[in-house]
């Protein structure tokens, strides 16, 4: 992905965690869905995690695990949700 895919997932990523607000997480798949049709968005999946991974990085969100937050420094394979940071 470009640069340019990779801002308009984070933009995505950012709106849906706004939307929510801080006490309620979302699965990365939803930004997916929103940004590709319906018979490639699992292929999108790796992309939006490391963009999501990035903006955990930052502090904008964070990851969670059976409602664990999760360090961005670890990788991690598995469900994993997000709300802002």
């Amino acid at each position: 992905m470009s640069d340019s895919d990779d801002s308009t997932v984070a933009e995505t990523l950012m709106a849906l965690a706004e939307h929510r607000g801080r006490d309620k997480s979302f699965c990365p798949s939803e930004a997916a869905r929103a940004l590709f049709d319906e018979q490639h968005w699992r292929d999108h999946m790796g992309d939006v995690r490391r963009v999501a991974l990035d903006l955990a990085r930052e502090g904008r969100l964070d990851m969670l695990a059976r409602g664990h937050r999760l360090s961005p420094e670890v990788a991690y394979r598995g469900p994993i949700r997000l709300r802002l940071g």
